[in-house]
C-alpha cells in the first residue's frame, strides 16, 4: 500500500475522538515502518545526489538498506511494542504497536518484488506476493484503484468521526496524498 493509505487505515481502525495520544500513536505506528525508506531515499537523492532510478533499482535492494527495513518492518518488533503497551497499560504504546502490525499485514500481500523481510531477527525471508499494489504486471492496475476507493470510503468515515477542523484538514490532506499519484501518473502516462 502507499504510505498515505496506511495512515488512513491506521486512523480509521485505531483512531478515537478526543484521544490525541491514541490518534497520534495510530498515525505514528502506521508511518514508522516506511519512515526509513523516506529518510534513506531523501539522503540518497538530496545529499548523495543519486538518480531516482539508481535509488529504487539498486540502493533499495542493497543489503544495507534491506537490513534497516528488516528492523522497522519486523513483526516481532511491532508485536513486542503492542504487548509492552498492553502490559504497562500505556494505551498509546499498544496502539503504536497495533498500527505497525496493521501496516505490515496490509503490505504482506501487496508487494511482489519489493517486499521487505518481516521476521527479523529470526529470518531475512521476503514473501513475493503474486499481487502488487502498484505494478500493472501483477494486478496493480486493479489493486491500486481499489486502494484509492477504500481510502475514499475510510476518509468519509474519518470525516464523520472527527469534527475538529484540524482533524478534518488532516483527513483531506491524507486523502489528497493518496489520490494525487494516481492522477499524476495517469496524466503522465
Amino acid at each position: 500500500m502507499n504510505t498515505p493509505a496506511h495512515l488512513i487505515l491506521g486512523a480509521a481502525v485505531l483512531g478515537r475522538r478526543h484521544r490525541l495520544a491514541t490518534n497520534s500513536a495510530a498515525i505514528g505506528g502506521s508511518l514508522l515502518p516506511d519512515f526509513s525508506l523516506y529518510a534513506l531515499t531523501a539522503h540518497a537523492l538530496l545529499v548523495q545526489q543519486h538518480s531516482p532510478d539508481f535509488v529504487f533499482s539498486t540502493l533499495y535492494f542493497s543489503p544495507e538498506w534491506q537490513q534497516i527495513f528488516a528492523v522497522d518492518n519486523s513483526i516481532f518488533v511491532w508485536a513486542a511494542t503492542a504487548l509492552a503497551g498492553f502490559l504497562t497499560r500505556y494505551r498509546w504504546l499498544m496502539v503504536l504497536g497495533l498500527a505497525g502490525l496493521i501496516h505490515l499485514a496490509t503490505d504482506f500481500p501487496l508487494h511482489h518484488d519489493d517486499g521487505r523481510p518481516l521476521f527479523w531477527p529470526i529470518s531475512d525471508w521476503v514473501f513475493q506476493s503474486p499481487v502488487s499494489y502498484w505494478d500493472p504486471s501483477h494486478f496493480g492496475n486493479i489493486v491500486g484503484p481499489l486502494e484509492v476507493i477504500l481510502c475514499g470510503i475510510l476518509c468519509v468515515i474519518l470525516w464523520l468521526r472527527f469534527r475538529h477542523w484540524g482533524s478534518r484538514l488532516a483527513i483531506v490532506a491524507l486523502g489528497i496524498a493518496e489520490i494525487a499519484p494516481a492522477f499524476l501518473f495517469g496524466a503522465m502516462f
